[in-house]
């Protein structure tokens, strides 16, 4: 944002947010959901941060399988987030006793990495590597899966492509971009969130029972409303709902 990466000054506090702004997106393949989004600069703050969203809104229980691109610092995030204390033995060892309780992932904490292999700017092959949990887990998750049998990340590639077509601040090689980081947020979480509300995804139409397609939203197919809401009717929704 308002300027490009390799023109700012890591030591002028004016540069903190601008150049490279990503969005941390967590997605549902199977209901189109956009699950959360956090923009921002690609670090382990952010990574951390969107995992513990994803924790926090599908509750105890982790996704069956969750799977991204090679960045580090989702593992570190996700063994974090989702790691449980180890009970600590009846009887203990002479000595002192630990400071910080071991932690562990279950078994039931599914994660796998998309290694492309390049050349020439140009994909040449897809290899699945499994980061965490038993084998056997991944196979039964992929098995189970409704939408893939592989694991891919060309879901949340393509629901970036979407976002890219509804907030003209993020197109390529363009005008537009944004110059201010508190409104690109502000429409970033616009346009990402409304997504599930207000637009029809396509491949998401159910026949009735009158064999006539009918048009749903994300949030429709996961059943989080009963009906594709209005614009006027996702303003006026506040923010803040009370009690």
């Amino acid at each position: 944002m308002s300027k490009k990466q390799r023109n700012c000054d890591p030591t002028n506090p004016d540069d903190d947010h601008c150049g490279d702004y990503w969005d941390h997106v967590a997605f549902d393949p199977e209901h189109k959901l956009v699950l959360a989004v956090v923009p921002g600069a690609r670090t382990e703050e952010n990574a951390r941060a969107i995992v513990a969203e994803v924790k926090r809104r599908v509750g105890c229980d982790p996704p069956p399988l969750m799977t991204s691109d090679e960045y580090p610092a989702y593992a570190t995030a996700i063994e974090e987030v989702f790691s449980a204390p180890v009970p600590a033995p009846e009887r203990r060892k002479p000595g002192r006793p630990r400071v910080v309780p071991e932690r562990r992932l279950p078994d039931d904490v599914i994660y796998a990495t998309v290694h492309k292999e390049r050349e020439d700017g140009r994909v040449i092959a897809v290899e699945q590597r499994q980061v965490f949990g038993p084998p056997e887990g991944l196979e039964d998750a992929l098995a189970e899966s409704a939408v893939s049998h592989r694991v891919n990340t060309s879901f949340v590639e393509r629901q970036n492509g979407t976002d890219r077509g509804r907030n003209a601040r993020k197109a390529r090689k363009t005008y537009r971009f944004s110059k201010d980081w508190q409104v690109h947020e502000a429409m970033t979480y616009l346009t990402l969130y409304s997504y599930n509300f207000c637009w029809c995804v396509r491949t998401l139409r159910i026949r009735d029972e009158h064999r006539r397609w009918q048009q749903r939203t994300p949030a429709l197919a996961a059943k989080l409303t009963d009906h594709v809401w209005t614009w006027e009717e996702w303003f006026a929704r506040p923010a803040i709902q009370s009690p």
